[in-house]
């Protein structure tokens, strides 16, 4: 009869084992938490940049449109001098001068006093923050327009112009004509300067730059008679 001895092993991980395990795992999660904070803050600055892109181009648009209508009805370019200059324009027109509606009374055809024929486009500051406010003196009042910009030059010429935008430049440069006063002025350049600040700290996990980006609208003034355009 023959026997034999059985032994019975217990398999599993010894302390040292299970300490580097663990301190691989960890290494390994703090690098992907990391990573993905890293991921979070550029999302989030990209969010913020298409936001203020966004908010300024829409601003341009609805405020080339009203320049341009500036005058209809007028016997001038409609832009109120006094009340315009680098950073502000005021513009008027008679909108509703042959609308003969019942409900259009004759004062408000022979007068540009009504909701839209009197806009003033202007920056205002509060909170360290810049807004585009649009003023409708005889209709809606005032309401921003954008509210993340870093500020707004506008320029009046007698003729179409080239000019330069530099990219993160807050004005544009290289202008191939004279700027005239506003009452003059046939043609218009506004340039919007968007800055965002920098997030965090230069040589800092996450660093973000400061992003700069100049947006700028050419406007004829439709009403006025724009020879050699």
């Amino acid at each position: 009869m023959s026997s034999s001895n059985n032994k019975n092993t217990n398999g599993g991980f010894s302390l040292l084992e299970l300490l580097i395990a663990m301190v691989i795992t960890m290494a390994l999660m703090t690098a992907a938490s990391t990573l993905l904070a890293n991921a979070l803050r550029v999302r989030s600055r990209e969010n913020q940049k298409s936001d203020a892109l966004a908010d300024t181009q829409r601003a341009l648009n609805i405020m080339s449109r009203e320049i341009a209508n500036a005058g209809f009805n007028l016997t001038n370019n409609g832009i109120v001098a006094a009340d315009s200059g680098i950073n502000e324009i005021r513009v008027r027109s008679n909108l509703n001068r042959y609308d003969y509606d019942p409900s259009v009374t004759n004062y408000s055809r022979n007068n540009a006093q009504d909701s839209g024929e009197d806009i003033t486009y202007f920056i205002n500051t509060a909170d360290r923050t810049m807004y585009l406010v649009r003023h409708d003196k005889y209709g809606s009042g005032s309401t921003v327009l954008a509210n993340r910009i870093d500020g707004m030059n506008i320029h009046y010429f007698d003729q179409k112009v080239t000019y330069t935008a530099p990219p993160g430049g807050s004005d544009i440069t290289d202008k191939s004509v004279d700027e005239v006063s506003p009452a003059n002025a046939k043609y218009i350049v506004i340039a919007i300067s968007v800055t965002l600040d920098a997030v965090g700290t230069p040589g800092s996990a996450g660093y973000q730059p400061p992003y700069s980006v100049l947006l700028c609208s050419d406007v004829t003034l439709r009403n006025t008679g724009l020879w050699g355009y």
